[in-house]
């Protein structure tokens, strides 16, 4: 006999696009599901996708079972891994999520070194990860950084030109904007167009500019905006459906 497959009243809800499922669990809490005509009173429900019929703000949607990938933007914060496991036993991006989200195997979408923090995306969806890491699909990064001292007109105009590093590499150009000089240190915003592994604090170093703090508070139309140090939340499927036009994704 086979089983059914049943599934929590939220991820159905999620999976047809209406909202994540923390905007789901809301859509419940506020009486505006159905379930088979009666209002539903719990996110955690579970329902059969073949069978129930389930209503939010009384139209009938349907389960998509395409639509269960993760999506979640994290804001990293310092001394913390990006990755999965860490052999020297360090905190792991992973550490900073709940168990219910990482036993749905997430995986970081590129990379914040160890200082690093901030935005910082995590995902099940192997496809969408691989889009927004290649060259041919790279997304703008904003990052926010302070530096003892300041950046000369002459070390921006490199930066914006398009810098050579001191081992021969060249970089696509920067744009650098200045956000605050107080006393013996300045505040820059800089907008990045390519990959390159720890390119910010490659460039400062050739400078022989210390980086005191650096935050990745952009990337494509995904902002950090208020979300906390080690907090997180689920993308919008507004925010997926965008980030998937923009990687020309079906």
């Amino acid at each position: 006999m086979t089983e059914k497959k049943t599934i929590r009243l939220n991820k159905f809800i999620a999976s047809a696009g209406l909202t994540s499922r923390r905007g789901a669990d809301d859509l419940v809490k506020q009486g505006k599901v159905n379930i088979n005509g009666e209002t539903a009173d719990s996110p955690g429900i579970q329902v059969d996708p073949e069978i129930d019929q389930v209503e939010v703000n009384g139209k009938l949607i349907e389960y998509d079972s395409q639509a269960e990938n993760v999506y979640v933007l994290l804001h990293k914060t310092i001394e913390t891994v990006t990755t999965a496991y860490d052999p020297e036993g360090r905190k792991t991006v992973l550490d900073l999520l709940p168990a219910e989200i990482v036993k749905k195997r997430v995986f970081p979408v590129g990379r914040l070194d160890f200082y690093s923090e901030g935005l910082l995306m995590l995902t099940t969806d192997g496809e969408l990860c691989n889009r927004m890491t290649h060259p041919k699909w790279h997304l703008p990064k904003i990052y926010q950084l302070t530096i003892r001292g300041k950046l000369t007109e002459r070390q921006i105009s490199i930066m914006e030109s398009g810098m050579c590093l001191e081992d021969g590499e060249l970089l696509a150009p920067v744009k650098v904007k200045t956000l605050s000089e107080i006393g013996d240190t300045s505040k820059y915003e800089l907008i990045l167009h390519q990959g390159i592994n720890r390119q910010i604090r490659r460039m400062f170093s050739d400078f022989k500019k210390t980086i005191l703090r650096l935050k990745r508070v952009r990337q494509g139309r995904l902002e950090l905006g208020d979300l906390k140090p080690g907090k997180w939340r689920e993308l919008t499927a507004k925010e997926i459906t965008l980030l998937k036009n923009d990687l020309k994704m079906k």
